[in-house]
């Protein structure tokens, strides 16, 4: 047997390594928090608005695959987010029986359905560079919205589609008390999709680590260097338009089996979702995947809590009319948040986070030397 190369000795360290870090130990932790939520936090609005951060925190690394890792954006992303969505609700809503078949046909249909898709959109327009791309994309969104709206007989139009879970993700499922609280349907539904948007996380990080990715980077940092070095750049970045719009997919149709409810708004809407993942991506961080994590957090609580602020601001001070002003307009103080989050995490949390470790790092080993 052939003795490992130095190479293959440095990667082995690098993997026990990271194993034994501090970065690695909150990640963890993290992971820990999600899933005891159901215990520690039972009541409906905590574990929704977790639920949430973990969808959204999954779309928004699909997205930063495309803007972070290859330099492509697209306003178009959270249209495959509602046609994964969509899948679902054709199949166990309103052409198909509530079953554990029809469930998993809908999740191959949005892989399919994405995939196919996000290969069309990328033959016709990724020769167009730049903003082009972008506006393209955000006009075939906002296509989409208008079929979706428009064709009522097929979609529901405004009313959207209501659906029913098959078994043991439907509310009526039961299995009885577990550590005080009631292991019914939104339990093994809300765990269902955590491991799910888990699994996708892991196998986006295993993407991006892998030679293809490198590649996706080496395209982001310089294009025509790429291409001189032999690289067929149109065929790397149709692949990861295509990767992280099947990911996106798969996450609407979880979101549709969470929320039991599909519609032209709460779904492919560009304004309502685009807007909140390009958000989280500058708050977390472009190019890190784990930042989707941090900026989902962020826009979620600020947009579930700051508005209950002008119930607590009456309460505790009745008397303060310009204070109740105030609260009342939430927005203003997100927008007040998220400057500040922009002013001291220039390359988003994360990214401002690893800048900071690395110039630490360097001035130790100058130091050193």
């Amino acid at each position: 047997m052939a003795e490992p190369t130095p190479v293959h000795l440095f990667h082995m360290s690098e993997r026990q390594r990271q194993f034994k870090s501090v970065g690695f130990f909150l990640k963890m932790a993290v992971l820990l928090l999600f899933v005891l939520v159901p215990f520690l936090f039972p009541s409906f609005k905590t574990v929704d608005l977790t639920m949430q951060i973990v969808m959204f925190a999954a779309l928004v690394a699909s997205f930063d695959i495309l803007l972070g890792y290859t330099g492509i954006l697209s306003f178009g992303h959270g249209m495959f987010f509602g046609i994964g969505a969509y899948c679902v609700a054709f199949l166990i809503g309103k052409y198909g029986a509530p079953t554990y078949g029809n469930l998993i046909l809908g999740f191959l249909l949005a892989g399919a359905v994405s995939a196919i898709l996000a290969l069309l959109i990328s033959f016709l327009t990724l020769r167009v560079k730049a903003i082009f791309f972008a506006m393209i994309t955000l006009a075939i969104a906002e296509l989409a919205i208008v079929l979706a709206t428009k064709l009522s007989t097929l979609t529901g139009g405004e009313d959207g589609i209501s659906l029913f879970t098959p078994g043991i993700f439907s509310p009526a499922f039961n299995l009885g008390p577990f550590m005080g609280i009631d292991i019914n349907g939104r339990v093994v539904t809300y765990y269902f999709i955590l491991f799910s948007c888990l699994a996708l996380f892991l196998l986006m990080l295993r993407f991006t680590k892998s030679p293809l990715g490198r590649v996706l980077q080496a395209i982001r940092d310089n294009v025509q260097r790429a291409e001189a070095l032999g690289y067929n750049t149109f065929f790397y970045q149709s692949v990861s338009i295509t990767f992280g719009c099947v990911v996106a997919g798969l996450v609407g149709a979880l979101y549709a089996i969470w929320v039991r409810y599909v519609n032209p708004e709460s779904s492919p809407s560009v304004m309502t979702i685009m807007l909140d993942v390009l958000l989280m991506v500058i708050i977390g961080g472009m190019g890190t995947l784990y930042g989707g994590i941090i900026g989902a957090a962020f826009l979620k609580v600020t947009q579930t809590y700051l508005p209950d602020l002008q119930h607590l601001a009456k309460d505790l001070f009745p008397q303060a009319e310009f204070l109740h002003n105030v609260m009342e307009r939430w927005l203003l103080l997100f927008g007040v948040l998220f400057i500040l989050v922009v002013i001291f995490f220039p390359k988003g949390v994360i990214g401002s986070v690893r800048e900071y470790a690395a110039r630490r790092k360097a001035r130790g080993l100058n130091k050193m030397a």
